[in-house]
């Protein structure tokens, strides 16, 4: 059994070695694009309410919000949200990423990016396939992106260009589309609801649709202004209130 054990582990780091060998010298190709971010902008093309293409260029798309532009509230309402440790990890989440590859390997099942850098680089450079050889090009890119631009500015590129329902792309479009109002204006309860829409964009769109948040985005927006409790962004007052408020679209 022990034996066995070596061997599926040796195997495991045999074949990722080989992967990144094929794949380090494609992603490469991606990464002179990286230094542009830090001076230019993703302007997404899109076709029918989907993202066809980016370009990234100098000028800045009108979409775009820089990130003091947008609440504090809208701003860690995702981070906690999506990426707890955003501020203190280099792009990769180690243990998820072991998680990951083990899964990989021994179930050909391949998760989907964990960190909001990683996300990023998924939505700028890479096709939404889920293969083991797009994450290695995916963690390469990542890497390069942590090396070069700052925290702030990954977060804010990333905030500009995700999607928040159909055919609402960008923070700024997502609070004129849900609220009528500037992303500077996000209240906690807007916040967590914009945080709740992130994995499932489509999927969780039903409760604008309806009007009435479903049981389960009730829930998530309660977890996420707890956490924004735990994270001091909001006091137990401000976490009383915005459970019981309701947003300007929902049914009393």
């Amino acid at each position: 059994m022990k034996v066995n054990r070596i061997k599926n582990i040796f195997l495991s780091v045999l074949l990722s070695l080989v992967i990144w060998g094929i794949t380090y010298p494609l992603a490469v190709y991606y990464v002179h694009d990286v230094a542009k971010l830090k001076n230019h902008y993703p302007e997404f093309k899109l076709v029918k309410g989907e993202v066809e293409s980016y370009q990234i260029q100098k000028k800045k798309p009108r979409y775009w919000v820089h990130l003091s532009e947008i609440s504090t509230y809208g701003k860690w309402a995702i981070v906690l949200s999506e990426d707890w440790a955003f501020y203190q990890h280099k792009g990769i989440d180690l243990e998820q990423l072991k998680i990951a590859l083990t899964e990989s390997i021994t179930l050909g099942k391949v998760r989907g990016a964990s960190t909001i850098s990683q996300q990023m680089v998924k939505n700028l450079y890479l096709d939404h396939s889920r293969s083991l050889f797009r994450k290695f090009k995916e963690l390469i890119i990542t890497y390069k992106v942590e090396k070069t631009l700052s925290k702030q500015r990954i977060l804010e590129i990333y905030l500009n260009s995700i999607e928040f329902g159909p055919g609402v792309w960008g923070i700024r479009n997502a609070s004129y589309h849900y609220f009528n109002k500037h992303p500077s204006r996000i209240n906690p309860r807007e916040a967590s609801f914009l945080a709740m829409m992130l994995p499932s964009p489509k999927r969780y769109y039903e409760s604008f649709r309806k009007k009435k948040l479903t049981p389960f985005a009730e829930k998530r927006v309660n977890i996420t202004l707890e956490k924004l409790k735990m994270g001091k962004i909001i006091s137990e007052d401000e976490l009383y209130l915005n459970k019981v408020i309701k947003m300007s679209w929902e049914n009393y």
